[in-house]
């Protein structure tokens, strides 16, 4: 995982940023985003069904979408019983130090809840990098 953690903390307090979901050059508003350091259900660093790494805690991001039309575009980004999946592309921009910095978190999407006029993703970020 190449993720700066202090850079994760300040995204994780700093609660007033806009978020882009990037999905086939199209970008869509993420809203409601939580970021968190959280466990992960497994006893101790392990590669999970051959496929990607899990430590015993990871910092989760949550976000909802009103675009419908993402739907079949999530379908191969789906972990779980897809052997291939692409990761989830999220920019942000935030204020460190007095400096807009441009971030881009890449994600593993690992649950998706659709109802009639959004879609809640929860992902684990496994990338964070100044673009």
């Amino acid at each position: 995982m190449s993720v700066d953690v202090d850079l994760l903390e300040t995204l994780e307090k700093n609660n007033n940023q806009e978020f882009q979901l990037v999905l086939n050059d199209n970008n869509y508003l993420l809203s409601n985003v939580v970021i968190e350091n959280s466990p992960i259900p497994v006893n101790e660093p392990t590669t999970r069904g051959g496929v990607y790494f899990s430590d015993k805690f990871a910092y989760k991001m949550k976000g909802t979408i009103k675009a419908l039309s993402v739907v079949p575009l999530l379908t191969k980004k789906m972990l779980g019983p897809n052997t291939e999946f692409g990761e989830l592309k999220i920019k942000t921009t935030t204020n460190i130090d007095g400096n807009q910095k441009n971030l881009e978190i890449s994600t593993n999407l690992t649950n998706s809840v659709q109802t009639p006029d959004s879609i809640e993703l929860s992902m684990i970020i496994v990338k964070l990098e100044s673009v």
